[in-house]
């Protein structure tokens, strides 16, 4: 169910950045996914650079996506926190945050 979370807050990943995320192997993340296909509009996309798994276009589970000023005090709440905080602020950041967000956090 995590893999599954993670797709849908990111629409699309690589086996290789999922299997890297989860520490586990590749092997297992493409076994985790075949599973989570038989239950929801997951989907595999081949391609050297635009392929993946991915949530299907349609599929919105959840709309509960943060506004950008929301992540921005997260992002900068990030700097002042412990590692614990630092961890679950991520989780938000990685669960709730737009695409666009999570590859730029800083704003920069």
């Amino acid at each position: 169910m995590a893999i599954y979370r993670a797709l849908c807050a990111r629409r699309q990943d690589t086996v290789d950045n999922l299997a890297y995320e989860f520490d586990v192997s590749e092997k297992t993340i493409r076994r985790d996914v075949e599973e989570l296909m038989c239950s929801y509009p997951i989907e595999t996309v081949r391609g050297r650079y635009g392929g993946g798994v991915k949530v299907a276009d349609w599929y919105h589970p959840h709309k509960n996506i943060l506004s950008l000023e929301q992540q921005t005090v997260l992002t900068q709440l990030l700097d002042k926190a412990d590692e614990s905080q630092r961890r679950v602020l991520h989780e938000m950041l990685t669960a709730y945050a737009s695409p666009v967000a999570r590859k730029n956090p800083k704003g920069a």
